[in-house]
């Protein structure tokens, strides 16, 4: 089998064209697939495959090989796997988990994708809970950078309020009115990621600058930088959120499943 790979600030995913449908993985495939001891190594596994009516549709999975909710990163690396393989277009619709998603390449190479509006932040003892196509808890803290995310994100995680389907859990540091600085630990891959697509742009919601209309919010996570742009419509709603950042191919392979 053919893959790629790619990665967005770190995040980094195994891809394989499946436009022919040829390709079947199971879970464990998968999960062996993404381990970096004996497989290629990866955050999470992709299919790119053909759908009526949309550019392309994305499959995507955890590392744990178990098939996953929306992941921001993963949806811009695709689009550029997308255009690399051919696949090439001003503006790219394309299916995911979450419904339907719209990318485009801006100026500096970097790509933008369009995430899901977001009608509700809830409080949850002082933290924030909201769905950016995958569950996110935000934390505020202060020196980002000692925080031991591998032990205070799992206490989180597999907490009584969320053992049942976990959540990724999101520790933010405000650096600037319109600066943050995250870490996240990610389920499915139970292990602190070096971006988080989806948390980034959660974590850019409960840190709005501007009470209506567009935000920009700069991000640094131990990846690279982001940025995700939104307008806030009135309390807790947010419309046409655009996550933005690089999506670099890393190297092209063959592997024996």
């Amino acid at each position: 089998m053919i893959f790629y790979k790619y990665q967005g600030t770190g995040n980094d995913f195994v891809i394989i064209d499946n436009r022919n449908n040829n390709i079947t993985l199971n879970s464990q495939q998968v999960a062996k697939l993404c381990d970096r001891k004996f497989g290629i190594g990866a955050d999470g596994l992709m299919l790119l495959q053909q759908k009526v009516g949309f550019d392309f549709e994305m499959i995507y999975y955890n590392a744990d090989g178990k098939e996953s909710s929306m992941c921001g990163n993963g949806g811009r690396c695709l689009t550029q796997f997308a255009f690399d393989i051919g696949i090439k277009k001003d503006k790219y619709k394309f299916l995911a988990i979450d419904g339907e998603h719209e990318s485009l390449f801006a100026e500096n190479d970097w790509v933008h994708l369009k995430m899901i509006d977001v009608d509700e932040i809830k409080n949850h003892h002082g933290e924030y809970i909201l769905n950016t196509g995958s569950p996110h808890y935000v934390k505020q803290v202060t020196n980002i950078k000692e925080i031991n995310v591998y032990k205070l994100g799992p206490e989180i995680r597999y907490s009584k309020d969320f053992e049942e389907k976990g959540i990724n859990v999101n520790f933010v540091e405000q650096l600037e009115e319109d600066k943050i600085y995250v870490r996240t630990y990610e389920r499915g891959v139970e292990d602190e990621t070096l971006s988080c697509g989806t948390g980034v742009t959660a974590s850019a919601l409960v840190f709005y600058h501007n009470d209506f209309g567009f935000n920009r919010v700069e991000v640094e996570t131990l990846g690279g930088k982001l940025a995700v742009e939104f307008d806030k419509n009135g309390e807790d709603k947010f419309k046409n959120i655009w996550l933005c950042g690089p999506a670099t191919f890393v190297f092209k392979g063959e592997i024996d499943i």
